[in-house]
């Protein structure tokens, strides 16, 4: 059984990451691993990471991954907000530096990506998150409405399993509970 996952492991498994990997690289924060090391949240089951390296260096990369996944004992998956959605135009620009680990530059992945794929998944908790990046001003509710009238064209083209009304169903959900906050 896997630990749930506070910022002081995340922070962990990052140095681990940055002294066992020596190439250079860089990793993104996904999801409510970005909220856990904000401090919008207090735990997550699992560190969500995306990545880019060199090809390689990738099955190198994978390999410590797994082996810090067995030794800090946690979930580490592979993840982005592109599983979900299509990415809103300068969303690799808008992702937030976090720090230096050896040669490892750490980023959160664009926040309103983060939010919209969130949405898209609709989860009582994902909207709880979204809500929290509002509230904490990490996001603009305009803007977050400018990227999801972006990407909702190319919502239905991109995939099969993607339905374009329940994503907007779902964005006028949190928008209405996010307007009843802020009256």
């Amino acid at each position: 059984m896997r630990e749930r996952v506070d910022k002081q492991r995340i922070e962990l498994f990052l140095q681990r990451l940055g002294q066992y990997f020596l190439r250079p690289g860089r990793v993104y924060l996904v999801g409510g691993t970005t909220l856990v090391y904000e401090g919008l949240r207090a735990q997550t089951l699992d560190v969500d990471i995306s990545f880019e390296v060199a090809n390689e260096d990738h099955s190198r990369f994978i390999a410590i991954v797994r082996d810090l996944k067995e030794r800090l004992l946690m979930n580490i998956e592979e993840a982005s907000p592109a599983d979900f959605i299509p990415l809103p135009s300068g969303y690799r620009e808008r992702s937030e530096y976090i720090g230096r680990y050896g040669q490892l530059e750490v980023f959160h992945f664009d926040l309103y990506s983060t939010a919209l794929s969130k949405i898209e998944r609709g989860t009582e908790d994902d909207f709880a998150d979204v809500l929290s990046l509002l509230r904490s001003e990490r996001l603009e509710s305009k803007r977050l409405g400018d990227y999801f009238e972006e990407v909702l064209p190319f919502f239905a083209t991109n995939s099969l399993r993607r339905d374009p009304e329940e994503f907007a169903r779902k964005f006028t959900l949190l928008t209405h509970l996010w307007n009843e906050e802020n009256g």
